[in-house]
């Protein structure tokens, strides 16, 4: 009588513990679409990082590209503006953070902090007035260029050196350097 007790309970116990495993299993399937809507679809994913040829880009020219939904400036500095941006002492300027994301906060904003080595004469920021958010001029060869030959805001005076370092009007910091690399010579990575 003990033995059929026990294949008794031992057959239950099975039951039950299949039963929950597949109610398990049932439930996760029946979540997944919900956690799985969850994840960024795959133009956020795209939109996180772009690649940009620089081969068209001359000398002392620039380009503007949307990264993130905001204006990433790309210039290519002449060499007299890559020195005239090195000329520049810290002291001089009213920001003195780099505002380079692949650098720490407290980063001084020498030059060399917000470019690429070797690569000085590349200069690449996100084009937004750190005053009220809007777009500098400077971009363009016949802009007007403020008194530093570099950015110019005309919504309230902001005027940027050949770095994106805020110089003289109420912006309060300097443009923001993005985290890019060099993926090849005539090529970067934005994101």
């Amino acid at each position: 009588m003990a033995s059929h007790t026990e294949d008794g309970s031992n057959r239950r116990d099975f039951i039950v513990v299949a039963a929950q495993a597949f109610a398990g299993v049932g439930t996760a399937i029946a979540l997944w679409p919900f956690i799985h809507q969850m994840n960024p679809d795959a133009s956020t994913q795209a939109a996180a990082s772009l690649e940009v040829d620089l081969a068209p880009v001359k000398d002392g020219q620039a380009i503007t590209v949307m990264w993130r939904g905001k204006p990433v400036f790309i210039r290519n500095r002449s060499k007299e503006e890559v020195k005239q941006a090195l000329d520049v002492k810290l002291a001089d300027l009213v920001d003195i953070s780099a505002r380079n994301d692949a650098l720490p906060e407290k980063t001084p904003a020498l030059d060399a902090n917000r470019t690429k080595k070797g690569k000085e004469n590349w200069l690449v920021m996100v084009g937004i007035c750190t005053h009220l958010g809007c777009i500098p001029k400077g971009q363009s060869m016949s802009d007007a260029k403020g008194d530093y030959g570099g950015w110019f805001c005309p919504c309230h005076g902001s005027h940027y050196d050949t770095s994106g370092r805020i110089r003289k009007g109420p912006a309060p910091r300097n443009l923001e350097v993005p985290p890019y690399e060099f993926v090849s010579d005539t090529k970067i990575k934005i994101g």
